[in-house]
């Protein structure tokens, strides 16, 4: 039986999309299939999404700001000017516009109880690798199980490392700041155990303590690089709701990263529509989405490169967020 939870984010996704396309006869810019196809093209070779048909008014939507920004006429000068103009900046700026975050506490909730379960048997201290973090939300929930798992003195040398390749969410993600609406559903318990309150002009938002936050290291990172220049090995790791915008070629290649980087018996996290079962044979399922590695390796190899940092791009809230939540 389906989960309810995840049938309402899948609507939840088809809400999103439909919100996001512009009807034909109120675009700002003419947007040929040429032009999509050269979106699809690029995206890929720089993040290994495949962008499926129905995603072309969702790129028309987000890349038309860009557009409206630089001040250019057509798709056909942006995409010119993006390819022969080599701007990091608008590479980073294409490639925000095209992922996509839908993310929230503990999505997915069934994953957690089955970590908690993993670490306490696990030689410390243990390590995590959120390989989508988004906004933080789901690597905050791993902290936070780690912490509830393992007790305050032990979580303290747990660690979390938590990556994405779009560096405006890792942002977010940073300064761990947050609606109150995104967190209401939270159980009070947690709510004052892990989250300081806002008033004044923060009223209606909560941000993460300090002791959680310490717990989490992120940094921008893209899944389809030949190195991630990772040199740790990690109990587990968390690449959920990310597989699905590759091909499966792409999810082989980073099935294959990942499987080095794991301890032996490590667990790796999917979401609840991927199945690895037919991409790769180093990972065989052990329960509702969560895998192990299927074979024992002679000579774990560790990537070399330092990991590139993320852009320290968090907005600072100010002390007002200071009581418990």
């Amino acid at each position: 039986m389906s989960d309810p939870r995840s049938r309402r984010e899948d609507r939840a996704d088809r809400a999103m999309r439909a919100s996001a396309a512009p009807a034909e006869g109120n675009r700002d810019f003419d947007f040929t299939s040429a032009d999509f196809e050269r979106i699809r093209a690029l995206i890929h070779r720089r993040a290994g999404i495949s962008l499926s048909d129905h995603k072309r008014d969702m790129a028309y939507s987000r890349l038309a700001r860009r557009l409206r920004a630089l001040g250019l006429d057509s798709f056909r000068d942006y995409l010119d000017q993006l390819e022969q103009g080599n701007d990091a900046l608008e590479w980073e700026a294409f490639t925000n516009a095209l992922t996509t975050n839908l993310t929230a506490f503990f999505r997915e909730a069934h994953h957690f109880p089955i970590l908690a379960e993993f670490v306490k048997r696990r030689a410390q201290p243990v390590s995590v690798w959120c390989s989508a973090a988004s906004t933080g939300e789901e690597p905050y929930s791993i902290a936070m199980t780690l912490i509830e798992a393992l007790g305050d003195r032990a979580a303290r040398d747990a660690r979390v490392l938590a990556t994405d390749l779009d560096t405006q969410v890792l942002a977010k993600a940073n300064a761990g700041v947050y609606a109150y609406d995104q967190v209401k559903h939270l159980s009070a318990e947690r709510l004052k155990r892990f989250f300081l309150k806002g008033t004044g002009a923060h009223d209606g938002f909560v941000k993460v303590r300090p002791e959680l936050r310490q717990m989490i290291r992120f940094e921008q990172l893209n899944l389809t690089d030949a190195d991630y220049g990772l040199r740790q090995q990690f109990d587990a790791i968390f690449c959920r709701n990310v597989m699905i915008y590759f091909d499966k070629p792409t999810q082989s290649r980073v099935l294959t990263r990942f499987e080095p980087l794991m301890k032996p018996d490590g667990l790796l996290f999917a979401g609840h529509s991927e199945n690895f079962t037919y991409v790769t044979q180093a990972f065989r399922l052990r329960g509702q989405t969560v895998y192990e590695l299927a074979r024992e390796r002679a000579n774990p190899t560790t990537a070399a490169s330092a990991t590139t940092t993320a852009t320290s791009a968090a907005r600072r809230v100010g002390d007002t967020i200071g009581t418990p939540a």
